[in-house]
């Protein structure tokens, strides 16, 4: 009986954990606070990105995607991230400018968070436990948040934009209610 109230304990603190994704602030990228929550009610893609990765390109088709889907509701945000390789070693009018000049990035950007390891954002410890895949893997990991708040899909960094895998993903997000 002990192991069913210590479960069904489990089972709470994970669903407020994940009712509570959007229940954060960042910093944008001009420093100044940025309520998740403002966002309750869409599709938000957090995206961990970085300047200087291989995955870089990826930036063309996020803002491709957010084009075509903003109107009906989604949200792409971009969080530099310097964990993996020191890819995005930039300040963040560096990262501001290369978006917007080299990519046109027209979604809300923020400054950089740690999303693994030591110092870890509190909002990347809810978005990994929710997923229950573990650390992030890389630059441009993928968390869909649904219309309800919480986690509806975690998606691979080499996940492309244009991939069936993210438009299936978004497209469902978007259609439930």
């Amino acid at each position: 009986m002990r192991s069913l109230h210590l479960f069904a304990a489990l089972l709470l603190i994970g669903s407020a954990m994940t009712a509570e994704l959007l229940d954060t602030t960042l910093n944008d990228i001009d420093g100044k606070p940025y309520a998740l929550s403002q966002h309750a009610g869409k599709v938000v893609l957090l995206v961990n990105v970085a300047s200087k990765c291989g995955l870089t390109p990826q930036y063309a088709g996020l803002e491709q995607l957010y084009k075509a889907n903003k109107d009906r509701g989604l949200v792409i945000i971009g969080i530099p991230a310097n964990e993996f390789g020191a890819q995005e070693p930039g300040t963040e009018a560096e990262i501001k400018t290369f978006c917007s000049t080299k990519y046109q990035v027209t979604f809300p950007m923020m400054s950089k968070i740690v999303v693994k390891g030591q110092g870890i954002h509190p909002l990347y410890q809810q978005l990994v436990a929710a997923s229950g895949k573990g650390e992030v893997e890389w630059n441009f990991a993928k968390f869909l948040i649904g219309r309800d708040g919480k986690l509806a899909a975690r998606l691979h960094p080499k996940v492309a934009p244009d991939s069936d895998e993210l438009k299936q993903a978004v497209e469902k997000a978007l259609s439930a209610k």
